[in-house]
C-alpha cells in the first residue's frame, strides 16, 4: 500500500556526467508522470555538463575529446535516446579493418573479437601476430581445465588460457587502447564478467564463445553506434529536458551530513542545501571525501584512476597512405610506437569530416607511461606524427591538432572490485538508504553502464521514497 506524502521531498543529484544526468532525468520524468511532490536539484562543480564526453564541432569537422562511441549490448543509449526523442539521430560505423602493431608491422584481427565474438580459427592460424609456438600454446585452451576461482587479473586470467604471446600482441593491446588499464591488476570478473563466465559454463573460451556465436538468445552489439553530430547530442538533450532552475554548474559539493532526517548538503560559494535522499555520481576518490563523516568508506582503500591524452589530427587527403582498409589499430608494448591506440575516423564514420579530408584520432598514456601526457601540446604532435608517419605513411603536417589530456581519469577495477561494491551496496542499503553510489567507479565505465545505473537509481530512489513500484 503506498505512503501517503504530504510534503514536498527533495533528490540531490550530485555529479553531472552522463551518470547523474541520466538519473536526474528519469526522476523527473518518473516525478512528472506519476504526480508526484518531487523537487531534483543536479548539482555540478565544472561549469558544463557531461563529464568525460566533450564534442568539439570546427569547420565541418567532429572532434570527440572524451569516448566517441559505444557498443549498446543491452540497448541502454538506445531507450534513453528515444525517451528523449533523438533516436533518429544515432549512427553506425562503417566496415572496416582492425589492426594490432607489434614491431614495426600492422597485422589484421578479426573485426568480431571487438564485439565479444568467436576468435576465428583458420584466420587467427593464419595470421603473422603470433609465432607458431605461440597459436599452439593458444590453442591448448580446448584442453586445459577451468580453474574454480573468485577473481583474479585479466593477464593472468587469459596467460593460462591462452599463454603470454596472445596476452603480449592481443589481449593487452586491446585493452590498454580501450581501459588504459594494468592487465596484471585489473579484475576479470569486474571488466569481463563476460569471459569469466564462459570459462565457468564451458571451461575453453574458445568452444564457449563459438557456441554461443551460434545462440538465438545472445547479446549483440553488430557495431558501435554514436550520434550524427556527436555524442554531445546526448548531453545537450539531457540538459534541455531538465528544470534550468534545478540545475546548479560550478558549484562543488565539500561534504554531506546528516541532519534531523534529512541530509545537509555543504557546498563551496552557496548556503548548505537539505534534501531527503542524495545519488552520488561522482569518481569513487571524490565520493570518499564527501561522505568522510559517515565512516561507511572508511575501510575500502582508495581507487586508482589511470591518465590518458586524445589526440586528434586533420589533414588534406592522400591517396597514397598505406593500409587504406583500417579503421582502428591497436599497440603492442612490443612495437616501436609511442600511441596505444589510431582510429581513421573519417573511415569509421561519415558524418566526422569534410570531403577531401582525413581525421585521425590516437591515444597516448597507459599505466606506466602517464608522463608522455604531460609534455606540451607541440611534443606531443611531434610524437603522435612520428608515429603515424611510421605507421601508415603520412608524411604531411597537420591541418590542426586537438589535444585533450584526462587526468586520474579511467578508473581501474582492481581484483575483488565486485566483492567490494557488493558490501558497499549492502551497507549503504542498511545504514543509510537514501544513499546511492553510481557511475564509472562502481558498475562498468562504458556510457551505457552509466546510463543503466543512472536510470537503475531514480527509479530505486523514487520508489524507496514513495514506497510503491512505478514500472
Amino acid at each position: 500500500m503506498m505512503k501517503v506524502t504530504l510534503n514536498r521531498k527533495k533528490v540531490a543529484v550530485i555529479g553531472g556526467g552522463i551518470t547523474g544526468l541520466t538519473a536526474a532525468f528519469y526522476l523527473q520524468k518518473i516525478a512528472e508522470q506519476n504526480n508526484l511532490p518531487l523537487d531534483i536539484i543536479l548539482i555540478e562543480s565544472s561549469l558544463r555538463l557531461g563529464g568525460k564526453i566533450q564534442t568539439l564541432r570546427k569547420d565541418g569537422f567532429i572532434i570527440e575529446r572524451g569516448p566517441e562511441s559505444f557498443l549498446d549490448y543491452s540497448k541502454n543509449v538506445r531507450e534513453l535516446a528515444r525517451d528523449l526523442d533523438i533516436e533518429d539521430q544515432l549512427i553506425r560505423n562503417n566496415e572496416g579493418k582492425t589492426y594490432v602493431a607489434v614491431g614495426s608491422g600492422l597485422y589484421p584481427i578479426p573485426n568480431s573479437l571487438m564485439f565479444g565474438g568467436p576468435l576465428g580459427v583458420s584466420s587467427f592460424m593464419t595470421s603473422g601476430l603470433i609465432s607458431l609456438s605461440g597459436k599452439l600454446r593458444a590453442a591448448g585452451d580446448l584442453i586445459l581445465p577451468k580453474k574454480e576461482v573468485e577473481d583474479e587479473p585479466i593477464g593472468d586470467f587469459f596467460r593460462r588460457r591462452f599463454g603470454q604471446e596472445v596476452v603480449e600482441n592481443l589481449v593487452e593491446p586491446l585493452l590498454a587502447g580501450t581501459f588504459a588499464g594494468d592487465i596484471d591488476h585489473l579484475s576479470i570478473q569486474a571488466m569481463f564478467p563476460h569471459f569469466y563466465e564462459i570459462e565457468k559454463q564451458h571451461r575453453s573460451l574458445i568452444v564457449g564463445l563459438k557456441k554461443e556465436s551460434q545462440s538465438e538468445n545472445k547479446k549483440v552489439a553488430e557495431s558501435y553506434e554514436t550520434f550524427h553530430n556527436g555524442l554531445a547530442t546526448l548531453i545537450e538533450s539531457l540538459e534541455s529536458h531538465l528544470q534550468a532552475k534545478s540545475i546548479f554548474k560550478g558549484v562543488k559539493v565539500e561534504k554531506i551530513e546528516e541532519e534531523n532526517e534529512q541530509y545537509k548538503i555543504h557546498l563551496n560559494n552557496m548556503a548548505p542545501i537539505k534534501c531527503d535522499s542524495v545519488i552520488l555520481t561522482t569518481p569513487y576518490n571524490v565520493a570518499k571525501d564527501i561522505l568522510k563523516d559517515f565512516n561507511i568508506l572508511d575501510e575500502l582503500p582508495k581507487m586508482n584512476y589511470s591518465t590518458i591524452a586524445t589526440v586528434t589530427m586533420a589533414f588534406k587527403r592522400d591517396e597514397n597512405l598505406l593500409k587504406k582498409d583500417a579503421m582502428t589499430f591497436f599497440v603492442s608494448r612490443n612495437s616501436n610506437y609511442a600511441i596505444t591506440t589510431c582510429t581513421w575516423c573519417n573511415h569509421k564514420w561519415n558524418n566526422v569530416a569534410p570531403e577531401g579530408y582525413d581525421l585521425f584520432r590516437v591515444y597516448i598514456g597507459r599505466l606506466g607511461d602517464e608522463a608522455i601526457v604531460d609534455l606540451s601540446d607541440t611534443d606531443i604532435e611531434k610524437t603522435v606524427l612520428s608515429d603515424l608517419q611510421k605507421s601508415i605513411g603520412i608524411m604531411e603536417s597537420p591541418i590542426f591538432t586537438v589535444v585533450s589530456r584526462w587526468k586520474q581519469a579511467m578508473p581501474q577495477y582492481a581484483v575483488g572490485h565486485e566483492s567490494r561494491m557488493e558490501k558497499l551496496k549492502q551497507s549503504l542499503t542498511e545504514e543509510y538508504p537514501q544513499i546511492k553510489l553510481v557511475g564509472s567507479s562502481y558498475d562498468g565505465i562504458s556510457i551505457p553502464d552509466c546510463i543503466s545505473q543512472g536510470k537503475k537509481a531514480a527509479l530505486e530512489m523514487i520508489e524507496s521514497i514513495f514506497e510503491k513500484q512505478f514500472i
